[in-house]
Parts: structure tokens; C-alpha cells; sequence
């Protein structure tokens, strides 16, 4: 069973902003995790980013991937969030895979074509 740590935004939290199509997708991207046999761990962040529940979450255990959502990674305003996000992962936890996502629901495919991690 492959370990995946998703890190994404809480479509709750995102002010101004409907999240009920976005937790409908996410819940699409929780089955496609447990039918491919992955053991999906989320860690679902404000617009603040949230970075001591983000590296307490990657420290808590060993993961096979880290999938980085693309609420986090397209918009241009969280260019700076993303690059903080993807370095706590370079550092507390060099031995997995990283994978990023465009949608919640194709977080399960971006993990199993990560490269397994040396």
C-alpha cells in the first residue's frame, strides 16, 4: 500500500468562496485513493498556509509521496505559499516522492506516477 500525504486548501476556509463543489470533488478523490490502495492522509490548510500543521503532518510519519494541491500551486498569489510548501517537504521529508495535483480528483493518479523516491 503506497502512504500519500495530501496538502491542500480547506475549500471551507477560503473566504468569499463556495467550497460545497470542491468537498464533493474531494470526496470523489478519497475513493479513487482507497480503491487504488493508497492510505491517503490529508492535510487541509487555511489561506494563511498553516506551515507548523504542514510540518508537524510530515514529520508524524514516514509517507511513500506527498501530493501538493493545485489550489496551492496555480494560483499566482500563492506562488510564494508554494514554494515555502514544497521546501518543508524537500526538508522533512527528503525520502518521499512528491506528486502534484491540478484537481481533487486526480490526486491518486499524480501519486502512483511519482517516482518512487530513492
Amino acid at each position: 500500500m503506497t502512504t500519500l500525504l495530501v496538502i491542500g486548501f480547506d475549500p471551507a476556509r477560503i473566504p468569499g468562496y463556495d467550497p460545497a463543489p470542491v468537498l464533493t470533488a474531494l470526496e470523489r478523490g478519497r475513493d479513487a485513493y482507497r480503491a487504488a490502495g493508497i492510505e491517503a492522509t490529508e492535510v487541509l490548510v487555511g489561506p494563511d498556509g498553516e506551515l507548523p500543521r504542514i510540518t508537524a503532518a510530515l514529520t508524524a510519519r514516514r509517507y511513500d509521496c506527498v501530493l501538493v494541491g493545485g489550489g496551492l500551486r496555480k494560483p499566482p498569489e500563492c506562488l510564494e505559499l508554494f514554494e515555502r510548501v514544497v521546501n518543508l517537504v524537500h526538508r522533512h521529508a527528503p525520502g518521499s516522492a512528491i506528486a502534484f495535483g491540478t484537481s481533487p480528483v486526480d490526486g491518486a493518479e499524480a501519486a502512483l506516477r511519482a517516482p518512487a523516491a530513492a
